[in-house]
């Protein structure tokens, strides 16, 4: 018996040290965390039971039949985040580079599938230098098997990425799929195909970071939604991330409570919008006036900054905040604003988040490149996500509504349930200065004094047609409010709308515009 013992000990421990000292040391030396480190950093202390600790791989050519160290690249297993089950998986570096073997990815498989039946999130620490290229083809079937899981698993479960390290080939796509991607800055990168290929087919000369790292993809991608400094932020951010998540899509987000009062009210959002309708404003201003404690976290924050997303709470409910930003490109919605809401839309809606919109939205950017680019078919997507969403949801119009973005930002026609707008909202076909210089060009070419009938036509349209009183007499906004308000209106609104039930017709899905 004592021997079984020790024989268990020196595996587990053969298992610990992963690919050796040196290569721990190395870890270390570049700034990163070994995944076993990662893993107890981020579950809570002493929770994490680790499954498949002794797999080895199978290959026994290419001088691989020596090499057995028992985990085979990566750690697996679940654990409790503030108290809530969560499975995981770190790929370990140290391990043939982290590289996916067919056993690798069938520790994968396990845990992704267990994590499915049990109704927990999966979190994937990706760390490794792609497919392990003395398997062959097992290793490529090994990434097809996990890519198929992410693709049923989403909108069942919670999926979030974080890369740690290098993430290349086909590796990629797993994290595509997934819902939020988190890179860390220096030390992670992601791409199809690296520099090398790069400047051998394309001639062109480019770093890896330049190519795929951190900032690259929440900038200019968008396919990474947040960037962190180090390994440990990460890890927190996550943590954070999921507790405004529910475990699965047929739970609720945890509920917190909160000393912010239901009741408060801030004089200072009445004097947010200014005077000058083209004048600038920050919206997240707003947001974290409105929000329990000012707490907002903002997803995409680097990308298409002319529209913000992210979660918050309102009463001690977890929210997700849709708003136009004024500050950039003056909250007009193009390609990448669009897409990006779609997405977040989306994952609320499969996950019964509620929906609070604030909408400051002069229409859709023009101009060729928009249109060559196919605005009409982006632009859908967010309208077929708002008008798809079967959670609760609130808009509230702060100025500009114009055109047919009116219309895409969850109006009252695409079945938002209630519909609030300040008094400065003015909601229009267009904007009253190009309204008038079309209905009346005539009157303004022969006039004396063509500044003053302007000034009397612009005055006229805005009492007549451009303010929120005309939408609220049919209807379309259900209440005016003060601006100072908004907090105990939006927490209102939300508890009114606990018990909502909707559907869509019976279907295998819909078709949006992809």
């Amino acid at each position: 018996m004592n021997d079984t013992r020790q024989v268990l000990k020196d595996y587990e421990r053969r298992a610990e040290l992963g690919g050796g000292e040196a290569r721990l040391k190395r870890q270390h030396a570049a700034g990163k965390l070994t995944a076993r480190e990662r893993m107890e950093l981020f579950f809570d202390a002493g929770s994490f039971r680790e499954i498949d600790k002794l797999v080895t791989h199978r290959c026994r050519d290419f001088g691989m039949d020596g090499e057995l160290i028992p985990g085979d690249g990566v750690v697996a297993g679940h654990g409790r985040v503030d108290g809530r089950l969560v499975y995981a998986f770190a790929q370990d570096f140290t391990v043939f580079g982290g590289s996916l073997s067919e056993t690798n990815a069938s520790k994968i498989v396990k845990i992704m599938d267990l994590a499915v039946r049990n109704g927990a999130p999966i979190i994937g620490l990706n760390d490794s230098g792609g497919a392990r290229i003395q398997e062959g083809v097992l290793s490529l079937g090994g990434y097809a098997d996990i890519f198929l899981r992410n693709t049923l698993a989403s909108g069942v479960i919670p999926q979030i990425s974080a890369i740690m390290g290098p993430c290349a080939g086909g590796a990629v796509y797993s994290p595509a799929i997934t819902d939020f991607n988190v890179m860390v800055r220096e030390s992670s990168y992601m791409f199809v195909t690296g520099p090398d290929v790069i400047r051998t087919v394309t001639h062109e000369e480019v770093s890896k970071e330049e190519l795929g790292g951190a900032m690259t993809h929440n900038e200019r991608s968008g396919v990474a939604h947040f960037a962190v400094e180090d390994d440990r932020e990460c890890l927190a951010l996550i943590r954070t991330l999921l507790g405004y998540l529910p475990s699965n899509n047929l739970d609720d987000a945890p509920r917190v409570e909160t000393a912010d009062p239901d009741s408060r009210e801030d004089e200072r959002l009445n004097a947010l919008i200014p005077e000058a309708p083209n004048q600038p404003y920050d919206i997240l201003d707003l947001i974290r006036s409105v929000a329990d404690d000012g707490a907002f976290l903002e997803v995409h924050r680097h990308y298409a900054r002319n529209i913000v997303v992210g979660f918050a709470r309102l009463g001690g409910r977890s929210v997700g905040i849709v708003a136009n930003q004024p500050a950039h490109l003056a909250g007009t919605l193009d390609i990448d604003a669009s897409v990006k809401g779609a997405r977040f839309v989306r994952f609320c809606d499969a996950f019964n988040i509620p929906l609070v919109t604030f909408e400051d939205v002069p229409g859709f950017l023009p101009g060729t490149q928009q249109e060559y680019g196919g605005i009409i078919r982006h632009g859908a997507k967010l309208l077929f996500a708002f008008a798809e969403a079967t959670v609760p949801k609130v808009t509230v119009i702060t100025r500009k509504a114009y055109g047919g973005a009116y219309c895409v930002m969850a109006s009252k026609h695409i079945r938002t349930d209630l519909n609030l707008a300040w008094p400065t909202a003015e909601i229009a076909v267009m904007g009253p200065d190009g309204a008038v210089n079309i209905l009346y060009r005539k009157e303004l070419q022969e006039a004396s004094d063509p500044a003053a009938v302007r000034a009397d036509r612009v005055r006229e349209f805005r009492e007549k047609l451009a303010n929120p009183f005309v939408a609220a007499a049919r209807g379309f906004i259900d209440e005016v409010i003060e601006p100072s308000t908004t907090r105990p209106r939006l927490i209102a609104a939300l508890r009114s709308l606990d018990g909502k039930r909707d559907t869509n017709p019976p279907k295998k899905h819909g078709n949006i515009p992809l």
